[in-house]
C-alpha cells in the first residue's frame, strides 16, 4: 500500500508547527503575528537557515528548538467561514511544496537541498514523496465502484486482462443461470463475480503474506539475542514460504480468469446441457467441467491479445507462471506422496487453496458468491468473509504448509456452509428455477447439431464449441435469442416443425410463464446411490403409463427426472471436522484439526442429501395421471423403507425395547 507522505513521518515537523497554531482559534487574521502564549520544543531535522528564517525557528543552544508561528494563525474566523487554507495563511508551506523534488528518495535519508528553485526559492525539507517508487509502476491502476465490495483498486495487468473480448464475454452470462426468471433482483454476470474473486485473492493472498512477514520478523529478533539451529531452520524454512508479490499478482489473475468457461447460463451448460450432449456412451466423451474451459480459454485470450510480453514487463516469469495460473484455476487434491503442481513447490502449497480450494472448499470464490448472491436474491448471508481473513494465516500441518484459522473461528465456517446449503435450496435448485433450466437445457439440446443454426456466422456443434475456444467464445446467453428470433429453415415444412422451431417453442413457453411442472418430490438419503438408481427407474415405468398413446412416447419428450444434491460441498463428509485445519492463539505456527468429541452436539448427523423430483413438460389431462403415477411410486418407496426399518428392529432388540 503507498503511504501517503503525513503517514511516513516527513511533515511532523509541519504538525508540530499546526499543533502551536491552535491557540489562535479566535484571533483577527489580520492582527500582526504574535508569540504563542507558551512554548514548546522540539527537535528539528534540518539546519536550513532559509526555512529557520521563514518560519520563525530559533535555534537554542541545547539544540532544540523553541517554536513560533510567523503566519497569521487562526482556524476559524467568525467574520469569514473559509478555513485557514483558503484564508492563504499557509502559502509559505504551499510554495514551498514544488520545490521539493525528492520523489524517489529513501525515506530514512538525510534531508537535502533540492537541485532548483521554484516559487519563492524557500528551501523545503520535507520531500514531496507521495508514492514509493515501486508502486509507480501501477500508476495505470483502476478503481472499480463494486457494490459488494466497495471501491477496488486493481493492478494494471488485471485491468489489461478485463480488456479483452474474452473476458468482456462474462458481462453475457448470468452468474445464477434460470435463477433471474425466479428472482428478479439476480440479474448479475459472471463478469462481476470475477472481478470480486480477483480483489478477495488479493485481500487474503496479502494478509498471510503480512503475518509471514510479521513472523520472520520476530524470528530475526531472537536470532540477534541468541543464534540457535532450530531458529536458523525455522527462518530458512519461513523464507522458502514466503509470499512474494509475483505470488499475490498470480493469484489475482487466477482468481479473474476461474470462471471464463462457463457457458451459457453457467451450470446449466456443463452441469445439465453437456452430460445429455456429449453422454459417457460416445466414443469421443470426455470427462469435462467449465474448469477445463476457463484453463483453455485463458490460453487463448493470453496468445490472442499478445499479453506474455506485458506479463514480463510486471515481473512474472513465463512460462512457469502461466501453469501456476492454470494450476490454480484447475488444481489438484494432493494425496500427500506426490507433489502434483509445477507451477510452485511443495512449500507454497497454501498458494493453491485460495482461489480454488480442493482441501475443503473454502476459498476466495465462495466468499464472493455468497455475499454476491444473497445480496441480489434478498437473501442474508450469515458468514463474515472478512473476519476469516483477518484470522487466517499459514501453519505446518503434517509436513505442509496449508491455510489455518482460530479455534474460535469453527462456528463462523459451520454458519459458511450452512449459508452454502441455503442458497442451494431457496435459489440455485428451487424447483422452478430448475424447471426454467432444464427448458433451457431441451432448447439448447434441440438445436445444438442443426445445420441451420449458426454462431457469429459459423456453423458447430455446440457440444463441440468447448474443444475451440474462437467458437466458445461467442457462445452466451444471447443464444436462446438467436433461437427465439431465428427465421424459418429449409429443413422446416407446414405438418411438423424443425428442431430450431421447436426450440423456439421451449423457449417461448419461459417467456410466457408456461413452465415444466414438478410432479412431486421423493427425500433420499446422500448415501443410497444405488436406491437411486432403483427408484428412477421404477419412476420412469410408471410415468410412461401416464403418457398420451396418441403423443410422442418418447421419455424426452413428456417428463424430466433430476436428482436434486443438497450437502456441505464434501458429499456426505464434515468439511471441518474432517479437512480443515486450526491453531491455538499461543501456538500460532502449528495446525490441528479439532477432535470430534470437541464439536458441538447440535451439528447435523448427515452432511448430504438428495431430492429426486419429476418434472412434467406438457400441460394437459395427462399432468393428473402423472401425480397419480409419482404417488404410487411414493407409497411403495415409503413401505419399502418400513419394512427395511422393521428389519433393523429386529436385528438390534436391545434398541427396540429402549435399552
Amino acid at each position: 500500500m503507498a503511504k501517503l507522505p503525513f503517514m511516513t513521518g516527513r511533515y511532523k515537523w509541519f504538525l508540530k508547527v499546526l499543533s502551536v497554531c491552535a491557540e489562535f482559534k479566535g484571533e483577527d487574521p489580520d492582527a500582526e503575528c504574535r508569540r504563542p502564549t507558551s512554548a514548546k520544543e522540539y527537535n528539528i531535522t534540518t539546519d536550513n537557515p532559509a526555512l529557520l528564517e521563514k518560519t520563525g525557528i530559533e535555534k537554542s543552544a541545547d539544540k532544540k528548538v523553541k517554536i513560533y508561528t510567523p503566519v497569521k494563525t487562526h482556524f476559524y474566523n467568525e467574520k469569514s467561514s473559509k478555513l485557514p487554507f483558503m484564508a492563504g495563511c499557509y502559502e509559505w508551506f504551499f510554495k514551498a511544496l514544488p520545490v521539493c523534488e525528492c520523489k524517489s528518495e529513501d525515506p530514512n535519508a538525510e534531508h537535502r537541498k533540492p537541485t532548483s528553485k521554484k516559487g519563492n526559492g524557500l528551501l523545503c525539507p520535507v520531500y514531496n514523496w507521495m508514492y514509493p517508487e515501486a508502486d509507480r509502476k501501477n500508476k495505470d491502476c483502476k478503481v472499480f465502484n463494486d457494490p459488494i465490495h466497495g471501491h477496488i483498486e486493481l493492478h494494471p495487468l488485471l485491468v489489461r486482462i478485463i480488456d479483452t473480448p474474452e473476458f468482456q464475454r462474462l458481462r453475457y452470462i448470468k452468474q445464477l443461470g434460470g435463477g433471474y426468471f425466479v428472482y428478479p433482483g439476480a440479474s448479475h454476470n459472471r463478469f462481476e463475480h470475477s472481478i470480486g474473486v480477483a480483489h478477495l485473492a488479493g485481500k487474503l493472498a496479502e494478509a498471510l503474506k503480512s503475518k509471514q512477514s510479521k513472523e520472520l520478523d520476530e524470528i530475526e529478533e531472537k536470532l540477534k539475542e541468541e543464534e540457535t539451529e532450530e531458529l536458523k531452520s525455522k527462518q530458512a524454512e519461513l523464507k522458502k514460504s514466503l509470499i512474494s508479490d509475483r505470488d499475490v499478482l498470480c493469484v489475482q489473475i487466477a482468481g479473474l480468469c476461474h470462471d471464463m468457461g462457463h457457458g451459457p447460463f453457467s451450470h446449466v451448460f456443463d452441469g445439465m446441457f453437456n452430460p445429455e450432449a456429449d453422454p459417457e456412451a460416445d466414443p469421443e466423451h470426455e470427462d469435462w467441467k467449465h474448469e477445463d474451459a476457463s484453463v483453455a480459454m485463458f490460453d487463448h485470450l493470453v496468445k490472442n491479445n499478445s499479453l506474455e510480453q506485458e506479463m514480463k514487463d510486471y515481473g512474472l516469469e513465463l512460462p512457469t507462471d502461466l501453469t501456476f495460473i492454470q494450476e490454480m484455476i484447475k488444481p489438484e487434491k494432493s494425496d500427500g506422496t506426490k507433489w502434483p503442481h509445477k507451477g510452485r513447490d511443495k512449500e507454497k502449497t497454501f498458494l493453491y487453496e485460495i482461489v480454488s480450494n480442493k482441501q475443503n472448499g473454502i476459498d476466495v470464490d465462495k466468499f464472493d458468491y455468497f455475499d454476491r448472491d444473497c445480496h441480489h436474491l434478498g437473501i442474508k448471508n450469515n458468514f463474515d468473509h472478512q473476519r476469516f481473513i483477518m484470522f487466517a494465516r499459514v501453519c505446518e500441518v503434517e509436513g505442509q504448509k496449508h491455510i489455518c484459522s482460530r479455534k474460535k473461528e469453527m462456528t463462523n465456517l459451520y454458519g459458511m456452509f450452512h449459508t452454502r446449503d441455503s442458497l442451494h435450496r431457496r435459489a440455485y435448485q428451487h424447483r422452478v428455477t430448475k424447471s426454467v433450466e432444464i427448458m433451457i437445457k431441451d432448447a439448447l439440446l434441440k438445436v445444438h447439431k442443426h445445420p441451420c443454426f449458426k454462431i457469429k456466422g459459423k456453423t458447430f456443434d455446440l457440444a463441440k464449441a468447448k474443444k475451440d475456444m474462437e467458437a466458445y467464445a461467442n457462445l452466451t446467453d444471447q443464444v436462446i435469442e438467436q433461437i427465439l428470433h431465428h427465421g424459418p429453415c429449409s429443413c422446416s415444412n407446414e405438418s411438423t416443425p424443425s428442431p430450431l422451431q421447436e426450440a423456439a417453442q421451449i423457449l417461448q413457453r419461459i417467456m410466457c410463464r408456461d413452465l415444466y411442472q414438478c410432479v412431486g418430490e421423493l427425500k433420499v438419503k446422500g448415501n443410497e446411490q444405488e436406491k437411486i438408481e432403483k427408484i428412477k427407474e421404477t419412476l420412469k415405468k410408471e410415468l410412461a403409463k401416464a403418457i398420451p398413446k396418441d403423443g410422442k412416447q418418447d421419455e424426452q419428450d413428456n417428463f424430466e427426472i433430476f436428482v436434486a444434491k443438497f450437502d456441505y460441498g464434501m458429499k456426505n463428509e464434515d468439511p471441518i471436522s474432517d479437512y480443515t485445519y486450526f491453531y491455538e492463539k499461543s501456538n500460532p505456527t502449528v495446525g490441528f484439526k479439532i477432535p470430534k468429541e470437541e464439536m458441538s452436539d447440535l451439528l447435523p448427523k448427515h452432511f448430504s442429501e438428495k431430492i429426486i423430483r419429476v418434472y412434467w413438460k406438457k400441460d394437459d389431462k395427462s399432468l393428473e395421471n402423472a401425480k397419480k403415477c409419482f404417488s404410487n411410486v411414493k407409497s411403495m418407496c415409503w413401505a419399502s423403507k418400513q419394512e427395511e426399518n422393521n428389519d433393523d428392529s429386529k436385528d438390534t432388540p436391545g434398541d427396540a425395547q429402549g435399552i
